[in-house]
């Protein structure tokens, strides 16, 4: 025999906004995935934040490489390179096209339009 009445016509009140429900109605509220103690409403019952399960959840992220290989094209990929008719004066070295002569001016530009 139980040791609590069936309360089928029992009401309660909502540990967060006070209001009354029937007992049947208040469910506990879940932190963390555990009951955190509070019955609640239905209507007002707070999903269980996934940023609170911080230590059950697998959260590395990790970073480093085994064994890398660094990239062999370090110094060719800064060359410049030019192609006609810009550039001009490139001298064949095996399949590709090098040896742009660049240089750079400060100064002013003056434009007339007449």
């Amino acid at each position: 025999m139980s040791s609590y009445a069936s309360g089928k016509h029992a009401f309660g009140f909502c540990d967060r906004t006070g209001f009354r429900y029937k007992l049947r109605d208040l469910v506990p509220q879940i932190e963390a995935g555990r009951p955190n103690g509070m019955l609640v409403g239905k209507d007002v019952l707070d999903v269980d934040n996934p940023q609170w399960k911080l230590g059950m959840i697998n959260m590395s992220d990790p970073q480093a490489l085994r064994d890398p290989r660094p990239d062999g094209g370090y110094h060719q990929s800064r060359e410049l390179y030019a192609w006609n008719p810009v550039g001009g004066g490139n001298t064949e070295m095996g399949s590709r096209t090098v040896g742009l002569d660049m240089s750079a001016h400060v100064g002013r530009v003056t434009v007339e339009i007449t």
